[in-house]
């Protein structure tokens, strides 16, 4: 066979074709670069056979007289410009994708097609010499024709050419478009494609993503920003909603140290004025959750300052210690009568900042209750303490006591200036044997805290990624 194929080196070239399409489609190469290294070298096998058979792609077939033979001639030297077209397409795909991801189809299909159109344009002028001037001015008049005609979707293709090499955003990077918030599912010649908070697709054109405003909330990729906004009315000192807020925002761990939250005026109006409170998170699948946060805390903290949200219907103003009462989770299930009658037992007493207000291993003669402030709670992790929550107002403290005279097990710290309610345990268990509810509320309370400290000190520390040259290397 291959003396046959020696001896007939058309044939061999035609072998070579049907061999590059086998190897492309059939043979289970396990990386793309393999499988191009291949088509390369059959490219250049096939360009060795074609030279030597004394054809070239930029002359005409030199067998007139010879008509299968001419004809076979032409029609490999007009292949010779399509597999190099092709060869060219697929070695540029894979210098694209190295170097840009996946973003880089488009820009192969773009450069593809103009590398064919070439290809086809020389095939015809060198091999079947026609008229290729005239061509070229028939297919400019006809290329103005219809470029008028698809102006907007041309648009959205050079768009979208320029989304792929600038790389604002990226396959599943979350991002804003326009307004629009979602995740990138894909960008394609027309369009970028996002999925949304409610679970539907948005498609933007790649001509207004061109032109929009787009915040890419995946980058930075380990520092979201969070933020809620809140109106209060205007005749509240700014100053005193801020110390609040940023009271809420120290209470919240969730949040990053650095960049510090903060809190900040946002806009003034004559009745109302609109608050920001803003922090950074560590991951984005977060940040649903730590707004919720965020505004929980912002309500506790504002209501223990004594600040009502902006509101059409006038609030009665009740007392500080009956509204603890109304707000705490382990009395909701008594009366208004009880609830009245624990609120005037409670005792206040301010704490500055740092000073303990319940030690680890002290049996504690109260139950506290957080009027106002932040407190850290930290326990012991051989010699030294490691803090595994922060409190606010209406959280309590000592309920090991109240259950079997037990000993806190762990450090409540003033991180802020806080006011602190004292109910004594007499009155505590006073209740407990009253209410059934309470004890239960509180044993439920220990075994959650419990669970926390202990995850909190026997969680597996984060695996740190390394990183070397060649990782640095095949990011460029």
């Amino acid at each position: 066979m291959f003396t046959v194929l020696q001896s007939y080196p058309l044939i061999l070239g035609a072998f070579l074709l049907l061999l590059d399409l086998v190897s492309w489609h059939l043979l289970p190469f396990p990386h793309q670069i393999y499988r191009v290294a291949t088509r390369l070298a059959l490219f250049l096998l096939y360009s060795g056979v074609i030279f030597n058979t004394g054809l070239s792609p930029l002359l005409p077939p030199p067998w007139p007289d010879e008509g299968t033979r001419q004809l076979a001639a032409t029609a490999l030297a007009i292949i010779w410009w399509i597999f190099a077209a092709r060869t060219l397409t697929v070695v540029f795909g894979m210098v694209l994708l190295r170097r840009i991801g996946h973003s880089g189809r488009l820009l192969q299909d773009v450069l593809g097609a103009l590398i064919f159109l070439i290809a086809v344009v020389a095939a015809a002028g060198y091999v079947l010499l026609l008229p290729v001037q005239g061509l070229l001015a028939t297919s400019g008049a006809m290329a103005i024709i219809v470029g008028l005609a698809l102006q907007s979707t041309l648009s959205d293709v050079f768009s979208g050419i320029v989304l792929n090499t600038t790389k604002p955003y990226q396959i599943d990077d979350v991002v804003s478009i326009d307004g629009i918030e979602g995740k990138v599912l894909d960008i394609d010649w027309r369009s970028t494609h996002l999925l949304t908070g409610s679970g539907s697709t948005a498609v933007i054109p790649n001509s207004v993503a061109a032109k929009a405003k787009i915040i890419n909330l995946s980058r930075p990729a380990d520092v979201h920003g969070v933020s809620i906004r809140i109106a209060i009315p205007a005749q509240v000192r700014p100053r005193r909603v801020l110390d609040a807020l940023e009271r809420a925002l120290q209470g919240n761990n969730a949040l990053l140290t650095s960049p510090a939250p903060k809190a900040f005026v946002d806009e003034a109006g004559t009745t109302i004025i609109y608050y920001m409170a803003a922090g950074a998170i560590r991951s984005l699948d977060k940040k649903v959750d730590v707004r919720s946060l965020m505004f929980d805390l912002a309500h506790r903290h504002l209501e223990a300052a004594g600040i009502a949200w902006l509101s059409e219907v006038p609030i009665e103003p009740i007392p500080r210690t009956r509204a603890l009462i109304e707000e705490i989770k382990i009395f909701r299930g008594i009366n208004a009568e009880e609830k009245e009658t624990l609120a005037q037992t409670l005792t206040k007493r301010e704490y500055a900042v740092g000073q303990v207000i319940l030690d680890a291993g002290e049996v504690s003669e109260f139950l506290y209750v957080i009027g106002t402030g932040v407190v850290s709670a930290s326990v012991r992790n051989g010699s030294t303490f490691v803090e595994v929550g922060r409190m606010g107002p209406t959280e309590v403290m000592g309920e090991q006591s109240m259950l079997g005279d037990a000993p806190s097990d762990a450090r409540f710290t003033a991180m802020t200036s806080c006011i602190v309610y004292r109910i004594e345990k007499s009155v505590t268990l006073q209740c407990m044997e009253q209410r059934v509810e309470i004890k239960a509320a509180l044993t439920k309370l220990q075994a959650v805290r419990q669970q926390s400290t202990h995850s909190m000190l026997f969680q597996k520390p984060s695996e740190v990624k390394k990183t070397g040259f060649l990782s640095w290397l095949n990011k460029r």
